[in-house]
């Protein structure tokens, strides 16, 4: 199946309606979304930031606290044992949830961000020299920027990026010159841009880099609440995410790693949990993923990540992905209505989010304007700010989508927004 296809089997051409989510029953599984702001029923449209946790979640976390919380692993006691049980079992649900061959192959961290510090510092440690390149794009979070940077400055490698068109999409051409262009060790790309929205053709860009013997890893923030992600069949060798993203507590993230290069790469972290045999002299470290877990987890984090799986199988992906796709079409025809808005971001295969400026207004002013009528968006450069200088403006208004958003709370944002504007030709 090529990329096309995968995307359309993920969000079908012709979404069902929307009335086929039960949204008022999803929504009551929100309790924040209860709440007024400044007096006005609460629009979040914040949620390529940070989605909301449902009840299930909120209670996973509580029963552990409450009911049976000990530290894992080394503990025989009862209370030891069901945390250890709970922890693993959450482990073997991010497993199935990925399609990874082994629950060996998933590393918990604590997001996104130390997940791809780790591969930089381990495997790009052990494998980047100088002279070496590391290859990128030009639309990747600042997460994806930074750790390759600090590993060019301890190594003498290269850090390039492929460059993307205005529409924001990932020129594929100039990505795959780039992968002749020199020693490139490592391939590294977001898999959803978090500032445009751009779906990139993950399956296509590995397979490119691995017809040359590159390795790949796959930001996957963004993608891993918004569609199905099969690590086996994309054959990335690295994905990494964060479970505030999918509707799970903060401060956890996931590593998923082919077994082989975990085996061989070094550990990241010294410490308890991590190791089989310590003296004086030597330390035998422990199998995976213990190795690359030092210290005490999160591990009342972990198993809400776990409930969260949990949850978002419930509705399943693939009807998430439709009523989201199905809401992106409406905000960007009821945007696209106002005068002097410009979207940022206009990809062809594109989910979730709306990117915007308006002419003569700072992107903190919309913000703070919409705040003060109940609506919660992003303002600024996103962690992103290579996009936002190749569009030559300092930031953007961002509208982010999740399933419990409606088509009413689209219209709120835009009255809001009609607001702004007419305030500012006053």
């Amino acid at each position: 199946m090529n990329d096309m296809s995968a995307l359309h089997s993920i969000i079908p051409s012709a979404p069902p309606p929307l009335e086929e989510l039960d949204l008022a029953r999803i929504r009551a599984d929100f309790p924040i979304l209860r709440q007024r702001v400044h007096d006005k029923p609460l629009v979040y449209l914040d949620n390529a930031a940070s989605v909301q946790k449902p009840r299930a979640v909120i209670d996973a976390v509580s029963e552990c606290y409450s009911s049976y919380y000990a530290n894992i692993h080394r503990g025989v006691h009862l209370l030891s044992e069901r945390s250890t049980a709970a922890y693993e079992g959450a482990r073997e649900k991010v497993r199935a949830f990925l399609n990874a061959a082994s629950a060996q192959e998933i590393i918990f961290t604590r997001g996104a961000t130390e997940s791809i510090n780790l591969v930089a510092s381990s495997f790009g440690g052990q494998t980047v020299k100088a002279g070496d390149e590391i290859l990128i794009t030009g639309m990747e979070h600042h997460s994806n920027i930074v750790p390759w940077q600090l590993l060019c400055e301890r190594t003498g490698a290269k850090l390039k990026a492929a460059p993307f068109t205005d529409a924001g999409e990932l020129i594929l051409e100039e990505y795959e010159r780039l992968l002749d262009s020199g020693p490139v060790k490592l391939v590294a790309f977001v898999h959803l841009s978090n500032a445009l929205g751009t779906l990139n053709p993950a399956k296509l860009m590995i397979d490119l880099a691995h017809a040359r013997g590159i390795p790949v890893l796959v930001d996957g923030a963004q993608s891993i609440p918004h569609l199905a992600v099969d690590v086996r069949e994309l054959d990335c060798d690295f994905y990494a995410f964060s479970a505030h993203k999918i509707y799970g507590p903060s401060g956890v993230g996931v590593l998923y790693g082919k077994k082989a290069l975990l085996d061989a790469m070094p550990p990241y972290q010294g410490g308890g949990d991590m190791i089989s045999l310590v003296t004086f002299e030597k330390t035998e470290y422990a199998d995976l993923p213990n190795k690359f877990e030092a210290g005490t987890p999160n591990i009342a984090g972990v198993i809400g990540l776990g409930a969260a799986l949990d949850w978002v199988n419930a509705i399943g992906l693939e009807r998430i992905a439709a009523h989201e796709h199905t809401l992106l079409d409406y905000a960007t025809a009821r945007l696209n209505e106002i005068p002097g808005l410009r979207i940022m971001g206009t990809a062809r295969d594109k989910a979730a989010l709306a990117a915007f400026t308006m002419d003569g207004i700072h992107p903190h002013d919309i913000g703070t304007i919409l705040d003060r009528e109940g609506v919660a968006v992003r303002a600024g450069h996103h962690c992103a700010q290579p996009v936002m200088q190749h569009y030559g403006v300092p930031a953007t208004a961002r509208a982010s989508f999740a399933v419990y958003n409606t088509r009413d709370e689209v219209d709120v944002l835009v009255a809001a927004l009609w607001k702004v504007k007419e305030m500012f030709e006053l």
